[in-house]
């Protein structure tokens, strides 16, 4: 089969743009260059807005720092977080696109066991392109793969898969660990390359790292927000995994696929596990009481659209969760003004995520 690198059109180039999140020159761009040149960027500057962010020259993009995403949201702009890469979400709002694909700028090119550096994009495009095993699990892992299929006994009824919605990457060398996890093992590095996609099945959750994504954003996007974190909040280092609980949640009850696995990116940077630690110290305690309420939640049969779901969420998590904490009441407010941000500046969307509840098989 032809490698997909040799095609003069790279994949989607016109359907997908890459979000980053950063406070620092994009240096890490140049080892990106070869797959990522001919995609939009979108790059959303956290921290200091005066601050100057270098781009490598040859790189079409589009920089929004704070003073940006406050004179486009005006009093919206209180759901998207300052000092946390959770601002990426911003990136997610304003972009036109149908697929995004976020990175971190401690990320870098990884190789195979061969030695071949690996297109993490190009492997998050097939991922998105094939469909999900969401109600049945299959052994062989992603039959759409090449070389791979349905095994003996998977119901015929369900081959023909479901949309997939979110592509989750993984990472060699550094790990995404927790800060007790990073003190205990400091020196631990995932040298474990597993050649495997699989579709998380329906009802169970999983933890979503946002430094290796790709997803279906005229599919699930209203739902990828990543919370209230960083400056001014009692909790970091929560973001992703929020988005991650909310979007599964919507997933299952729409009908769509969620894959994780493949592609492997090099995460090159450890952060300090003492200041992680201190963000992280809420969610540790929170999550024990979290996972058990996203287990639970159901969402009605009136919930046809991803807004709709979410908003119904933010309801649930301002009765359940509200009692945990008063951070919860409030962002369960910031659910619905994201949502009602995430509308203005896609009106269309609004009503192209009219997409009814289990049509998907």
């Amino acid at each position: 089969m032809a490698e997909a690198s040799v095609s003069p059109t790279p994949l989607l180039k016109d359907e997908l743009d890459i979000v980053i999140p950063t406070i620092r020159n994009l240096d890490f761009l140049e080892m990106w260059r070869p797959f990522f040149q001919p995609y939009h960027l979108i790059i959303v500057q956290d921290g200091d807005p005066s601050r100057t962010i270098n781009v490598p020259e040859g790189f079409d993009y589009e920089l929004y720092n704070r003073n940006d995403i406050n004179r486009i949201l005006g009093p919206k702009a209180s759901c998207i977080s300052f000092k946390d890469s959770a601002c990426r979400c911003f990136g997610y709002m304003v972009s036109k696109k149908k697929y995004i694909y976020t990175i971190d700028d401690d990320c870098f090119v990884a190789k195979d066991p061969s030695g071949k550096e690996i297109n993490a994009l190009e492997q998050h495009i097939k991922n998105l392109l094939t469909p999900s095993t969401p109600f049945f699990f299959n052994t062989l892992y992603d039959p759409y793969r090449d070389g791979a299929d349905f095994v003996r006994g998977y119901p015929f009824s369900l081959r023909e898969g479901a949309p997939t919605a979110v592509s989750h990457g993984l990472w060699l060398n550094i790990p995404d660990y927790d800060a007790p996890t990073q003190l205990v093992k400091p020196r631990e590095r995932n040298t474990r390359y597993v050649d495997a996609v699989l579709t998380i099945p329906k009802g169970t959750l999983f933890p979503l790292c946002g430094m290796n994504l790709g997803f279906n954003r005229e599919l699930i996007g209203p739902a990828m927000y990543f919370g209230l974190m960083g400056d001014g909040q009692p909790i970091g280092r929560y973001d992703d995994m929020w988005a991650g609980w909310c979007t599964k949640v919507i997933c299952d009850h729409m009908g769509w696929g969620v894959k994780t696995g493949l592609p492997y990116i090099w995460h090159s940077k450890a952060s300090n596990p003492f200041v992680n630690l201190k963000k992280e110290y809420n969610g540790i305690y929170w999550q024990e009481e979290l996972i058990p309420f996203f287990q639970s939640v159901t969402l009605l049969k009136e919930c046809t659209t991803v807004q709709k779901c979410y908003i119904e969420l933010s309801k649930q998590v301002k009765a359940k969760l509200g009692k945990i904490d008063p951070y919860f009441l409030k962002l369960a407010d910031a659910m619905v003004t994201w949502i009602e941000a995430w509308d203005e500046l896609n009106p269309s969307g609004a009503d192209s995520a009219e997409i009814p509840n289990g049509a998907a098989k």
